[in-house]
């Protein structure tokens, strides 16, 4: 099984990969992945020591290179089957087909920044002059399956649409009154309530709205306010632009900004309410993480975040960009431990009973099992 994607490094889309390789019964594939772009130490999250993990820094060679780089590789590895990834893994196909390879199966995970809605033409045109070479899609949200079908032409039976799966067991709700180890020595009490995210500092998560949000509750929740804290964990190209209007609005002290973190599960734990301000998502494996922590969440209503949480239930949805309604969720939970508390727990119970580690992967065989004998 070989995997192609942009790149490994921290993020929903590798971090359900490794979910999948680390899961999937060993006997059944053994797996590869090829980098378009490149990786990090986020590759040794793969728990299994057989993984090749190959890097082709496309933008350094340039796609022809890269595409020849590519047949060169498959020829070698003679993957059973091929799994490319977004746009980007779509340049592996035609090396793939060109290799003998005659299993593909293609995924799609989320929008890019530049066409949040699916509506851009020319994504969809290299979506659908590339179907002919693809065997079956997997898609991580319904949304995305609709996509397919509507705008690129996929004929319905091809499609699977498959969740991310979470580890309940790693990611599990704290003690109430536990103490929080992840995070800095005196940044948040037990009386304190933590709002958080976690994600990559880009802008399509638009971390910008929940400082936003954040910071106006100083003046509409003064009662409240020296109880509040905030802590945006990830790393990015924003992240130097995300300090900076951290002191513009002068929330220094409230405001905790550590990058990358590999102690995800302990961070989120930590947390009182989860917020996902994105502009766009295909299914968000960290509103996964969250609900398994037992945390209540606000999320935009985009996207695969409207199969994921029910609102009202487990949390609630608000606009994208819109300050003053996150502002006015933030308030209603951070002034109501009932709430909290309730919302939490259901969250939890959801992403035990209907978002297993195990369906995933037991859907993501189904799917290479049954293309692998049609082809």
């Amino acid at each position: 099984m070989l995997h192609v994607i942009h790149h490994l490094v921290m993020g929903g889309l590798e971090n359900g990969l490794v979910n999948l390789i680390n899961t999937m019964p060993p006997e059944r594939y053994r797996h590869a992945i090829v980098c378009v772009e490149n990786y990090n130490d986020f590759r040794l999250r793969i728990a299994r020591a057989d993984v090749e993990v190959i890097a082709l820094h496309r933008s350094r060679i340039g796609i022809w290179r890269m595409r020849l780089e590519m047949l060169r590789l498959f020829r070698r590895l003679r993957p059973a089957i091929v799994h490319s990834r977004n746009m980007s893994g779509l340049d592996a196909l035609l090396p793939a087909r060109l290799a003998g390879v005659r299993t593909c199966v293609h995924g799609e995970h989320g929008w890019d920044v530049g066409d949040l809605d699916g509506s851009q033409w020319k994504p969809a045109l290299l979506r659908r002059l590339h179907a002919p070479l693809v065997d079956r899609y997997i898609t991580v949200s319904q949304d995305l399956a609709r996509y397919l079908a509507r705008r690129v032409g996929v004929a319905q039976p091809r499609i699977r649409q498959v969740y991310n799966g979470v580890d309940t067991a790693r990611f599990a709700p704290r003690t109430p009154g536990a103490p929080r180890p992840a995070l800095p020595d005196g940044f948040a009490g037990p009386d304190d309530i933590l709002i958080g995210t976690v994600g990559r500092l880009q802008p399509v998560k638009d971390q910008a709205t929940l400082l936003r949000a954040f910071a106006r509750l100083r003046e509409t929740q003064p009662a409240l306010w020296p109880r509040l804290r905030l802590a945006i964990v990830g790393g990015g190209p924003l992240e130097a632009e995300l300090q900076a209007l951290v002191t513009e609005l002068d929330v220094g002290a409230q405001v905790w900004l550590p990058g990358a973190r590999d102690d995800v599960p302990a961070i989120l734990a930590s947390f009182d309410v989860f917020v996902l301000p994105s502009l766009s998502e295909g299914i968000s494996n960290t509103i996964l993480e969250a609900m398994a922590c037992g945390l209540p969440v606000l999320a935009t209503g985009v996207g695969g975040n409207l199969e994921l949480v029910k609102d009202g239930v487990c949390g609630r949805f608000f606009t994208p960009g819109d300050v003053d309604a996150l502002s006015g969720l933030l308030a209603a939970y951070g002034g109501d431990a009932g709430l909290r508390g309730a919302h939490g727990a259901a969250a939890r119970q959801l992403a035990v009973e209907e978002f297993s580690m195990a369906a995933m992967v037991n859907n993501y065989m189904a799917v290479y099992d049954s293309a692998g004998k049609r082809s």
